[in-house]
């Protein structure tokens, strides 16, 4: 993989463990679309369209004793719920606007339903853009 740059490093700097996996997650995010943006900041890496589509992070969604090695969240917004176990924790934010957190660990959890759910985030936010709406996932 490329030379990860300062700012993911730090980023990354108490979750070692789960670094591999955001490269391989960016790695997909970025061949998926070729516009996309990223930014880093203190508690999330954004990914946009340039409104925000996909958030990465490390936000308690689950029990300290439940999150697996290596994890992190990823947080799309779409405009339904989506009834899978697969999703931690799903909020209506305001009416017809969902936002999930998905907690990944492995390589393998980056399938093509997880990557339909990103395209169908990417869509929602490209939408929102055309029509004002907030930048939040």
């Amino acid at each position: 993989m490329a030379e990860t740059d300062l700012a993911t490093v730090l980023f990354f700097e108490e979750h070692r463990d789960a670094l591999d996996l955001y490269l391989t997650l960016e790695n997909r995010l970025t061949t998926s679309f070729p516009d996309v943006t990223r930014r880093v900041q203190k508690t999330q890496i954004t990914f946009c369209n340039p409104r925000v589509f996909a958030c990465v992070s490390f936000t308690r969604v689950r029990r300290k004793a439940e999150l697996p090695p290596g994890w992190l969240v990823l947080t799309l917004g779409l405009p339904s719920p989506l009834p899978s176990p697969r999703v931690a924790v799903s909020v209506e934010v305001r009416p017809g606007r969902w936002t999930h957190h998905i907690v990944l660990s492995t390589p393998e959890e980056l399938d093509s339903e997880l990557m339909d759910w990103v395209q169908t985030s990417y869509a929602f936010a490209q939408k929102h853009l055309r029509s004002g709406s907030s930048r939040r996932p």
